[in-house]
This record gives C-alpha cells, structure tokens and sequence, in this order.
C-alpha cells in the first residue's frame, strides 16, 4: 500500500503539535527549559483588505521549538516505520 502526501503532512504537523504541547508543559521544569527554545518567523503584522463590504485579514506566525522539532523528527521516524 503507497502512503500518500497527505498522511505524511499530518504526521508532521500532529509531531509539531504534540511537541510544541509538551515542550510548553515541560518547559517549566527548571532543567528542561531549554525544551522551550524557539524562534518565531511569519508575518508579525497581519495584512488587511477591506472591500468596504468585507474584510479580510492574512497572516501567519510559526512558533519553532526545540521540542516542536523533536516531535516532527519522531513524527517522520514513525511515520517510516509504517
């Protein structure tokens, strides 16, 4: 059975989230802090359109953690093994 694109994109993106989730939780453990290293990239200023009968409202931010790509990292070993 062929895996598909899609399966793999969610494998990564579930991996992001639950690391970035875990990294968050353990973060606060004083020696585990350095879980919640990152870096965030995106658009820090959201664009706006008005069309005076609608508004529309782009952006994107991505928080980059160490335990986010962790998380993806196992996310592909998983997604592999399959």
């Amino acid at each position: 059975m062929k895996k598909s694109n899609i399966l793999f994109a969610l494998t990564l993106i579930s991996g992001l989230v639950i690391g970035g989730f875990l990294g968050d939780v353990l973060g606060r453990v004083p020696f585990l802090g350095w879980l919640n290293y990152g870096k965030t990239i995106g658009l820090t200023n959201p664009f706006f359109l008005d069309l005076s009968f609608m508004t529309f409202t782009f952006g994107l931010t991505i928080n980059l953690t160490i335990a986010g790509i962790l998380g993806m990292v196992i996310a592909i070993i998983l997604y592999k093994k399959l």
